[in-house]
């Protein structure tokens, strides 16, 4: 029998449809009761039905009802996001915690984030503080999260010194501070864009484990540039380690014991205070007092004994910083890369661990309205000399740590940073190298994540590839070609799941009328001459071969082992269970369509199972419905196991009749009681059960 050229009427034979919304069958030959249907409402194709809307559309049609619902107070919250804690601040309950955040989040930024990583930009320490002063006030008004502290990081401070050390010499030191402030420029500029259209969703094909790996070696590189201050010689200025470890080799004969000496002694002290602070709740605020303590103990060191081979940091101005317009904008072009992947940075770093703050303290926040206000930070920073700044993961912690509850105690670390540039400037000068040094290689060994990667060889070698080709391209072959590879992987590995999706047989899991993939529950059963899939993906232009070739492969490969039902000698249905299936383009439906057409052409019937909404519309407006028959469409995978199956038993009854009387005419009526018995087993128990 071809199922595949089986009309209405024929169908209608085996199983007839009626509008009490469930469909029923005739009594097949030796079944005792027919077996029930849900019918499939299908979609209005006609002209006059609602047309299918342009997903553009649609958004426009969300902002346009979001605005006519917005009020004067959600405009003014919207465009100044620090009036949502405004409103509600309760002061006797609040200001205390946050000016106790504020104070120590500020005495931990003046001396490690702000002035030791503007030393690892390639920057006098005053823009450090420069960059730690303006934007703070900014993001307090135009910041969405309540516990973020925004400043100078190392890992922005190493793509700044990347970039600066490709245009101009180390010698150049005012074109190094212009390009400095100018990259803040565009990096502000590149944040506001990509907030206002709220594009913040594309930096999310970029895979943990590639922001993990290129964290982790951009560490060690940093880590490694700030050896020759313990050394006491200067090492080649890179951001690959083979430079750099061949220089420190190269200059081992220079080494000198006094500044090895204090940064070992200042780096164990910051190490052991860290650690403390972190184990012990009640002597958590070791943590922040940690880089001030080695601050103190250097410079009480060098002004008390005056070691000459101890450099120091030298005169720094005094005084707040001054209103000024980047004066050219000659390198702004050789500047655009660094400055996008300082903005993917923001994205992952700040926009990552501010999202997190929020749903820990139990407050909403908008990923972009929150990158529109990193952007409004660095653009105003960087009319008053800052480099780029962006949220920090250690002074975000410490401020969560000291219970800050909002936007003040960014105020009051700006106050802090405002006084220490107005009175404690003369005393900075005699702040040693190492000791600096010995800030930014403890702040950085935590950014050496081994447990994730030990975490991903555990459980994704996959990911854990993707980690390592990123940490060693970045540590080999410096941090431009490591992102760029690591993110192509990432892309890569994106593309490849998507036009290689994960697709299943499907068996009946015993006593059930449910359907599951046969690899994950060896349990469930098949029935022969029925093949039952399960797409896992949408289906589009650039997976459509895949899946076609992986349902011709299901054609001929049967599990013979797991099968029920008749006994036949081919394929004559496949069942598409398409609820996973959230959408299924032009292309595909012209696929599916050629694949009917090879099925037909074979005697196999197609069958169609839970298309949703959208899916089953645009295969109604492509005629496919019509090709295949709206009686091939169905709301479940068992009731099209029913359909298919009473066809084949059906096929199996018309087949195994005339052999049988056939035998039993050959042998002069004395056919063998096993055949009679068979054969009358077969008319009188139905293959399936029936549903109440």
């Amino acid at each position: 029998m071809s199922y595949a050229s089986l009309s209405v009427k024929d169908l209608t034979s085996l199983v007839s449809r009626s509008g009490t919304g469930s469909t029923s069958s005739p009594k097949l030959p030796g079944q005792n009761r027919p077996v029930k249907v849900i019918p499939l409402q299908h979609p209005d194709t006609s002209d006059d039905a609602r047309p299918p809307s342009i997903p553009f559309d649609d958004i426009l049609s969300g902002w346009r009802a979001k605005i006519k619902r917005m009020s004067l107070v959600d405009w003014v919250e919207t465009l100044f996001p620090c009036f949502r804690w405004i409103r509600t601040y309760k002061w006797s309950e609040y200001f205390k915690l946050d000016l106790m955040a504020g104070i120590t989040v500020g005495i931990m930024l003046v001396p490690q984030q702000a002035m030791s990583y503007a030393k690892l930009a390639g920057l006098p320490p005053i823009y450090g503080l420069y960059s730690s002063f303006v934007p703070i006030f900014v993001y307090a008004i135009f910041g969405s999260s309540r516990q973020l502290a925004i400043g100078p990081v190392a890992l922005v401070s190493l793509l700044v010194s990347n970039a600066l050390g490709g245009i101009a010499d180390s010698s150049e030191e005012e074109l190094h501070i212009e390009l400095a402030i100018l990259l803040a420029l565009l990096v502000g500029i590149l944040e506001c864009i990509m907030g206002l259209l709220r594009l913040g969703w594309l930096i999310r094909f970029i895979s943990h484990s590639v922001i993990s790996g290129f964290t982790s070696a951009s560490a060690i590189v940093i880590g490694l540039s700030q050896v020759k201050y313990f050394l006491g010689y200067n090492i080649a200025r890179s951001s690959k380690i083979v430079p750099l470890v061949e220089s420190i080799i190269a200059g081992a004969d220079k080494f000198q014991w006094p500044p090895f000496l204090m940064g070992s002694l200042i780096l164990v002290i910051l190490q052991v205070m860290k650690h403390v602070g972190k184990a012990k709740k009640e002597l958590q605020f070791l943590r922040a007092a940690a880089p001030l303590t080695g601050i103190v103990l250097g410079t009480t060191i060098a002004k008390v004994f005056h070691p000459p081979s101890i450099s120091l940091v030298g005169e720094i101005p005094q005084g707040l910083p001054t209103f000024s317009f980047p004066r050219s904008f000659d390198h702004a072009k050789t500047l655009l890369p660094t400055s996008a992947l300082i903005t993917g940075v923001a994205i992952l770093e700040s926009v990552g661990i501010a999202k997190a703050l929020a749903a820990k303290k139990r407050y909403e926040l908008d990923s972009n309205s929150e990158l529109f206000g990193l952007g409004v930070a660095n653009i105003l920073g960087s009319l008053f000399s800052a480099y780029p700044s962006t949220g920090s993961f250690s002074r975000s912690a410490v401020s969560n740590e000291s219970e800050a509850k909002t936007g003040l105690s960014g105020l009051i670390t700006g106050i802090i940073i405002g006084c220490s540039l107005l009175f404690l400037t003369p005393v900075f000068k005699y702040i040693p190298q190492c000791a600096l040094a010995a800030i930014v290689i403890s702040a950085v060994s935590g950014l050496v994540d081994y447990d994730e990667a030990i975490f991903l060889w555990r459980v994704d070698k996959r990911d854990f590839t993707l980690w390592t080709i990123t940490s060693t391209t970045t540590l080999f072959f410096g941090i431009e070609i490591g992102v760029l590879v690591g993110v192509g992987f990432s892309l890569a590995f994106v593309i490849h799941e998507s036009a290689n999706p994960h697709i299943a047989v499907l068996g009946r899991l015993p006593g059930t009328t449910v359907y599951r993939n046969v690899k994950q529950y060896p349990e469930a059963y098949t029935y022969n001459g029925i093949v039952i899939v399960r797409i896992d993906a949408p289906i589009y232009f650039a997976n459509i071969s895949y899946i076609k070739d992986r349902l011709r492969e299901y054609e001929v490969a049967v599990d013979k082992y797991t099968t029920k039902g008749p006994e036949v000698e081919r394929i004559s249905f496949v069942i598409l269970e398409m609820s996973p299936v959230t959408h299924i383009d032009s292309s595909a439906v012209e696929a599916l369509k050629e694949l009917y057409q090879e099925y037909k052409a074979r005697d196999i019937q197609l069958a169609i199972s839970n298309p949703n909404k959208d899916v089953h519309m645009t295969i109604a407006r492509s005629g496919m419905v019509e090709l295949v028959g709206k009686e091939w469409y169905f709301v479940r995978v068992h009731d099209a196991v029913q359909v298919c199956l009473n066809c084949v038993q059906s096929s199996s009854l018309e087949e195994k009749k005339p052999s049988f009387l056939r035998r039993f005419s050959n042998n002069n009526g004395s056919s063998s009681y096993n055949d009679l018995q068979s054969y009358n087993t077969l008319l009188k128990e139905p293959l399936l059960p029936v549903e109440k």
